[in-house]
């Protein structure tokens, strides 16, 4: 009889570190910076997120295209529309495999520096880039990933030149940059 309790606590601790993780959006930030006439910075968001963490270690990032912020509505609809044209593309994702061991073994306070390649799907295209990001285990059991580097996207990598184009058009500015810094910090519980 021990031994059955040994082993079906072992059991049920095991499946409790491989059950996996659900983002917490309401404590997750996905920020970009727009670059417009060669010095003019502005940072926007997306508000809603959803991902996960499987027990296999594939991390998945969803980023709902319709949730775009800049602090201008009539901007954050023509982003919508000529840019993003979430009526076809509504979301984009982000992609990439870690060890479970490695999230695992992290206790309260640990950090883990992770590079590897991430597989972002935006726009109808799909790129591979490098992406240098920060695990920590918080006091709650929670990880926090968050980018140490921001990642650069490249409008025309993505499909995205001519929207960029249509919105430097309409609002008549001399230019809108195409190389997009994105940074996030997650919340994964």
């Amino acid at each position: 009889m021990k031994r059955f309790v040994t082993v079906l606590f072992v059991t049920l601790f095991s499946q409790s570190l491989l059950a996996g993780w659900a983002l917490d959006s309401a404590a997750s930030t996905f920020h970009f910076l727009s670059t417009k006439k060669n010095s003019i910075a502005e940072i926007h968001s997306f508000e809603r997120l959803s991902g996960s963490i499987g027990d296999d270690g594939r991390a998945t990032l969803a980023i709902d295209l319709a949730s775009v912020q800049t602090g201008v509505d009539i901007r954050d609809q023509r982003m919508r529309d000529m840019l993003f044209e979430v009526s076809r593309f509504a979301q984009a994702t982000a992609q990439l495999t870690v060890a479970p061991a490695q999230l695992e073994a992290l206790n309260p306070g640990d950090q883990l520096h992770l590079r590897q390649d991430a597989t972002i799907d935006l726009h109808g295209v799909s790129k591979t880039m490098p992406v240098d990001l920060l695990v920590t285990r918080l006091g709650d059991g929670s990880l926090q990933v968050q980018t140490l580097k921001p990642i650069i996207l490249n409008a025309p990598d993505f499909g995205l030149a001519q929207g960029v184009e249509a919105l430097r058009a309409i609002v008549n500015l001399s230019s809108i940059d195409t190389a997009v810094p994105v940074t996030f910090n997650l919340r994964f519980r």
